[in-house]
């Protein structure tokens, strides 16, 4: 990814994934880098950040999103991740 915004390094979570973009009129596909941290010191929440590769999209300047999760809502998030693994282990057997 060229022009990137988030740092991207062998702590990343994921960084090559399918990524895909939603507006009113468009819609694009590119690879896109997914990232979990909390802060090094005194953490008191989670963020999750996002950004698609902004070389494969004609409608968004380059950017990266980002949610700022406390514990709970992080383990919720953890909890519907696990089930749907979980689905898509099952349909895949």
């Amino acid at each position: 990814m060229a022009d990137r915004i988030m740092t991207v390094n062998a702590y990343t979570t994921l960084d090559l994934l399918e990524g895909r973009a939603e507006g009113h009129g468009f819609e694009e596909e590119a690879m896109a880098t997914l990232n979990v941290r909390t802060p090094r010191t005194d953490p008191e929440h989670a963020t999750l950040q996002l950004e698609l590769d902004n070389t494969e999209l004609e409608h968004l300047p380059p950017h990266a999103d980002s949610v700022t999760l406390t514990a709970e809502q992080a383990r919720t998030l953890a909890e519907e991740l696990t089930e749907c693994a979980e689905r898509i282990e099952a349909e895949a057997e």
